[in-house]
């Protein structure tokens, strides 16, 4: 039976020929572009969705090479025989990161922590017994650390980037012994196992105007070929880059502040003619825009209120979202728009760029105040009422499941402001819908 042993490697592919000589191999090539320019990206994240494990790539390297050869893999691990460090959980990180770090014997272990300048921002000094032994690191305001351990007969280094806003107090902190099975060997992580089918995300980070940036997919590569990351602002919250939902679409993840939010409008369900009621007929229907499948690709569905509940009253109902995930009440609504400062602003904060007259974008010109910032990427879907649809390109509705009297409040934003909107409305208006994770 054929396998194939993947392993990742940063390197030229005529270095690679010349180590490796003729055995078959993938080339991954990533590239990036920010606003319709191309960025370097800071780092890329590969998981390996089908089989666990995942590993790191690093500016300035931006090619993976797939090596499998013939035979049945080698399932063997370094183990806690070797001096070594797992890399840093989440990474990128908000301020706040956690690693293991490998001991084989009893011995004197010094950590120390650098900025990109070079200056030495914390550091560690004890004697560890044999095995695995947990960190945390809380950043300051750089983006950019190095991490170094040390024993008296290794030295291991591992790169770590930050994205978040500042303000901590810089400290490295020992948690204790962890437990062996925690641990994740440097071969683990150079080595990653990859059968072709296998599915693979891919998560890439790059700096933009406000911050970090990002963008995720997913592939199953089986030919050497070349990604485009399309970097938006924000990060994914970390462990959930993207969720999927009962139809199968798939939606990429922000974090603002602490809570995780859709980056897309919701698009489940059956469409049905905007002419009609959407029922309780155990059947999640939503409006496409002009009543055509088309704009639901783009601007996601559009939905009467009791369906977005399915026909329950309660806050914080999960109704047509995912599991895990609910429809944001007014208050988790009012915590995003404080977060970005408030309503004035918030909406600009929200707002993808660009123009569709420019051809750079969805919403109408001028798009005041657009900055998405915060990654919510907001798109102008419009709203369907009394069998019509209006403001396609010039206006956002996303409902909230709270009600106010026989009404329900949402949030909209708007064409030619920066502003957030805060409205209750008739629950058979067809708006958009956005989902927040429990």
């Amino acid at each position: 039976m054929k396998k194939a042993t993947y392993t990742f490697l940063v390197l030229a592919l005529l270095t690679f020929a010349n180590a490796f000589g003729q055995r078959p191999f993938i080339q991954l090539t990533f590239t990036a572009a920010y606003n319709g320019q191309a960025v370097t990206l800071d780092s890329i994240n590969i998981h390996n969705l089908t089989q666990g494990g995942d590993t790191m790539l690093y500016s300035p390297a931006n090619v993976l090479v797939l090596d499998y050869v013939t035979g049945i893999r080698d399932k063997t691990q370094i183990g806690t025989n070797q001096f070594s460090i797992s890399p840093n959980f989440p990474n990128p990180f908000d301020g706040k990161t956690s690693f293991t770090l490998n001991v084989p014997e009893k011995g004197l272990i010094k950590i120390s922590v650098f900025d990109l300048i070079g200056r030495e921002v914390a550091n560690f000094a004890d004697i560890l017994d044999a095995g695995s032994h947990s960190f945390t690191f809380d950043a300051g305001n750089e983006k950019y650390y190095l991490l170094t351990a040390t024993s008296s007969t290794a030295s291991q280094s591992i790169k770590m980037m930050n994205f978040g806003i500042g303000g901590h107090l810089i400290k490295l902190d020992y948690q204790g012994k962890a437990e062996s099975a925690d641990f994740k060997s440097q071969k683990a992580i150079r080595s990653l196992d990859y059968d072709l089918g296998d599915q693979l995300r891919f998560i890439g980070y790059a700096a933009t105007t406000y911050g970090v940036g990002s963008d995720v997919f997913e592939d199953a590569p089986q030919i050497s070929k070349t990604y485009q990351f399309t970097i938006l602002e924000g990060v994914p919250c970390p462990g959930v880059p993207t969720v999927t939902d009962a139809d199968g679409n798939i939606y990429k993840i922000v974090q603002i502040g602490d809570q995780c939010w859709m980056k897309e409008n919701l698009k489940v369900g059956a469409m049905v003619n905007g002419s009609g009621e959407q029922t309780n007929n155990g059947i999640i229907e939503k409006y496409c825009y002009d009543n055509d499948p088309g704009n639901c690709d783009v601007y996601g569905g559009l939905y009467q209120w009791d369906e977005i509940m399915q026909y329950s009253t309660a806050p914080t109902v999960q109704g047509i979202c995912m599991n895990g995930w609910h429809l944001p009440t007014d208050d988790e609504w009012t915590t995003i728009i404080n977060y970005l400062s408030d309503w004035e602003v918030a909406g600009g904060k929200m707002k993808t760029t660009g123009t569709f007259e420019q051809e750079t974008g969805l919403w109408h010109t001028p798009n005041t105040g657009a900055t998405n910032e915060s990654g919510f990427s907001s798109l102008p879907g419009g709203n369907c009422y009394g069998g019509s649809f209006y403001s396609l390109g010039s206006l956002g509705y996303w409902w909230s499941s709270s009600e106010y009297l026989s009404d329900a409040w949402n949030r909209g934003v708007c064409y030619n402001n920066g502003e957030v909107y805060r409205y209750y409305y008739n629950q058979t208006y067809g708006y958009s819908v956005r989902c927040v994770r429990d």
